[in-house]
Parts: structure tokens; C-alpha cells; sequence
């Protein structure tokens, strides 16, 4: 059965409600041209409507759409294709809203199973109890699974939101007249490039079936939700949970407090004491430039959810940190006085 969600937190549609916070060489690119593995194709084929299209500054917003969706199929192993349409709006900072399935817990349990090739999916996937037929959260005999997040464990999942010439993955909204690349007049405050990442994190799978809780079961994310003893949190009761994939190590606290944020986000208002900004953070921090890297919390969900992820040859590595130390060494030091 396929439904529509729209993930609406604070960093998503209310960031007027966010507690804002002020907050030689050639060889070596040819050697690890060389090196780098070549991956199945995953791939985000993006339509921009005519509020994006129409903007005398598309070009800019475009490119900075792109470059995030180049981190994703870089990233991503997947030989699927997600389909996105991006819009503009003028309220909040971004929305995102996506098509899911509500499916027999087992089928993904076993195809996620299946899907398994990193050592964090084989941590991660050891806590969930094999042939099960109820799911460990709520006991549920189903799951949401987004229609993106469906395919990347090589089930069926048809897109289900309406646009893109008939049906979308997923719709993304933007308000770039608050973005640091953004229409003429933006006020700038916050990153273009994050907030599209956190709104394809969402897209592809990543968020809380919590408060509303769909079909009364969970989302994938919700199987690696965890409070501060290392059992199972699933409440809207503003107990503090947090994202792990082990029950002991805690990679980063949920939004879980009736705030008006999404409870699959991250907590941010306010942070965490020691802990800096994140892209999936349900209320934005302006200034901050955020980009997602292979060890990013959204990265390892992504990852133990069902995605592949590409990780870099050994060879690669080595070639890589050599490179840096090269640029090290020849980069002049910028001077501000």
C-alpha cells in the first residue's frame, strides 16, 4: 500500500521557529584516477519546477543542487534510480515530502538481510532477531518503508508522490530566499547545499514514524532507536533517544521532544552539550556549512537502512593522504590582514 509523507520539522518548513545560533601533483591525480574503484550506477535524476527554473539566479541554485546530489551518487552503490523534483518556496527553510509502502516487516527484514556488505550493517543487523515475523519496536507485523529505500533492497517499490512528468520518489521545497545561494535579495543565512542534503536524506529513507506513527508502525530508522540504558526507545514523551547501531554507542540524539521538530532529526535546540552542528539537525544553525562525509551519522542510517555504501581501496586511501600532504606543502596560507 503505497502513502504520501511529508517530513515538516523546523529545518524542513519552520525555520522562522528555529532558535538560531550565531554561530608531482598531476601524478598524483592521475595515480588515483587510477585507484579509485568504479561502482554500480545509483543515480538522482533531479527536474527543478518553474519557481526554481524561473529565478534569474537558477544557474547558481541549480549547480548547488547538483553538487549535492553528486555526493549521493558518488557515495551510493545502488543501481537504482530516484527520481526528485525541486521547487522553491518562500516560507521555512526546506520541506521535503516523499512516497512510502507499508510492507510485511519479514519481506524487508529479509531483504535487508540480504543486502548486507558493511561491517556497520553486520553490527547493526546482529541486534535485530532474524526470521522475524513481528518487528522488534513496537511488534508491529509491518514497517513504512520509503519507495526509494524499498529499491535499494531490491524490493518493489513504486514512487509515489505526484510531479516529475507522473510520479515522484520524492518533492523537495526550498526557500531560497534564506539561503546563502539563493534568489536575488536572499538574506543568507543558511546553507543551500545542507539543506538539500537533509531533505534527500529524508527522500531516500532516513525519519521517525513518530509522533503520528502511520499504519501504528515504524519506519526503518526507527529499529536503530535507542535511549541512554541501550534499550529500545520508542515514545513521544520527550525522553531522550538516541541513533545507534550497536545499543552502546550513541552517533546522535533524536529530536525527541514535542518541539515542533521531526522526531528522525537530529536534537539541536538547543545542541547537545560538546556536540557541533549536523546536517540532519531539526533546527538549522545559520552559518554553518555542513556537508555530509562517509562516516556522517546520515551516512551510516543510510547505510544500515538498506543502502550501499562505496568505500574507498586501501591503495586509494594511501594515495589520497599522500595528495594532501602534497597540497600541504604547496598551498600558499591565506592572509586576512
Amino acid at each position: 500500500m503505497a502513502k504520501v509523507i511529508t517530513d515538516r520539522g523546523p529545518n524542513d518548513c519552520k525555520s522562522d521557529r528555529a532558535r538560531v545560533r550565531p554561530a608531482i601533483l598531476a601524478v598524483f591525480v592521475i595515480a588515483l584516477a587510477i585507484a579509485v574503484p568504479t561502482y554500480a550506477s545509483f543515480v538522482i535524476n533531479a527536474t527543478f519546477d518553474s519557481s526554481i527554473t524561473g529565478d534569474s539566479n537558477a544557474a547558481a541554485i541549480e549547480s548547488s543542487i547538483n553538487s549535492a546530489i553528486s555526493f549521493y551518487e558518488s557515495t551510493l552503490t545502488d543501481p537504482i534510480a530516484v527520481s526528485i523534483q525541486f521547487g522553491e518556496m518562500t516560507s521555512g527553510l526546506g520541506q521535503s515530502t516523499s512516497g512510502f509502502h507499508n510492507v510485511l516487516y519479514s519481506t524487508y527484514l529479509a531483504a535487508l538481510l540480504a543486502d548486507k556488505a558493511s561491517s556497520d550493517d553486520a553490527t547493526a543487523l546482529s541486534l535485530l532477531p532474524t526470521n522475524a515475523t513481528n518487528n522488534p519496536v513496537n511488534g508491529n507485523t509491518t514497517i513504512n518503508v520509503k519507495s526509494a529505500n524499498l529499491r535499494a533492497v531490491g524490493l518493489a517499490g513504486a514512487p509515489g508522490v505526484a510531479g516529475c512528468g507522473g510520479a515522484c520518489d520524492g518533492v523537495i521545497g526550498l526557500n531560497t530566499h534564506i539561503t546563502d545561494i539563493g534568489s536575488p535579495g536572499t538574506s543568507g543565512q543558511f546553507s543551500l547545499f545542507a539543506t538539500v542534503e537533509h531533505e534527500i536524506d529524508e527522500v531516500l529513507g532516513l525519519g521517525s514514524s513518530l509522533p503520528s506513527t502511520p499504519f501504528t508502525t515504524i519506519f526503518p530508522e526507527d529499529l536503530f532507536r535507542y535511549d541512554a540504558t541501550g534499550h529500545r526507545s520508542f515514545t513521544k514523551n520527550s525522553a531522550q533517544a538516541f541513533f545507534s547501531i550497536d545499543a552502546t554507542t550513541d552517533l546522535a540524539q533524536f529530536d525527541n521532544q514535542n518541539d515542533g521538530g521531526d522526531f528522525g532529526d537530529w536534537q539541536s535546540n538547543p545542541l547537545p552539550s560538546g556536540v557541533g552542528p549536523k546536517v540532519q539537525d531539526a533546527f538549522a544553525s545559520p552559518g554553518a556549512h555542513l556537508t555530509l562525509g562517509i562516516s556522517s551519522p546520515e551516512v551510516v542510517a543510510l547505510d544500515v537502512i538498506g543502502y550501499d555504501v562505496a568505500i574507498p581501496e586501501p591503495t586509494t586511501m594511501v594515495l589520497l593522504g599522500a595528495g594532501l600532504v602534497a597540497i600541504g606543502i604547496l598551498r600558499r596560507p591565506f592572509k586576512t590582514s
